[in-house]
């Protein structure tokens, strides 16, 4: 699991308990920025379609939706400018 925070690679075993933090930054590690489901551009910002809002993304929460994220935030980013850049040059002309 990648800590949204700072970045540090941490391996989990079992469940991400809800009072977990980050060992480098003290991030809770629960929370919708560390989760594979969370989306931007998604209703609720989830790809899960059943989760409930979450006002701040950054805190430990309840969910039990909750997948561990293997990606880091930049890379998610990332993914995310290609899929514009892909989908924008499908109407360029010339």
């Amino acid at each position: 699991m990648i800590c949204h925070s700072c970045g540090s690679n941490r391996k989990m075993e079992g469940k991400v308990r809800r009072a977990e933090v980050c060992s480098a930054c003290d991030a809770d590690m629960h929370c919708c920025l560390n989760c594979e489901n969370f989306d931007e551009a998604a209703h609720n910002k989830c790809r899960e379609p059943q989760t409930d809002w979450v006002p701040d993304r950054e805190k430990a929460n309840f969910c039990d939706y909750f997948l561990p994220n293997t990606k880091s935030s930049k890379a998610r980013t990332g993914e995310l400018d290609k899929a514009r850049l892909d989908f924008n040059n499908l109407f360029k002309s010339g």
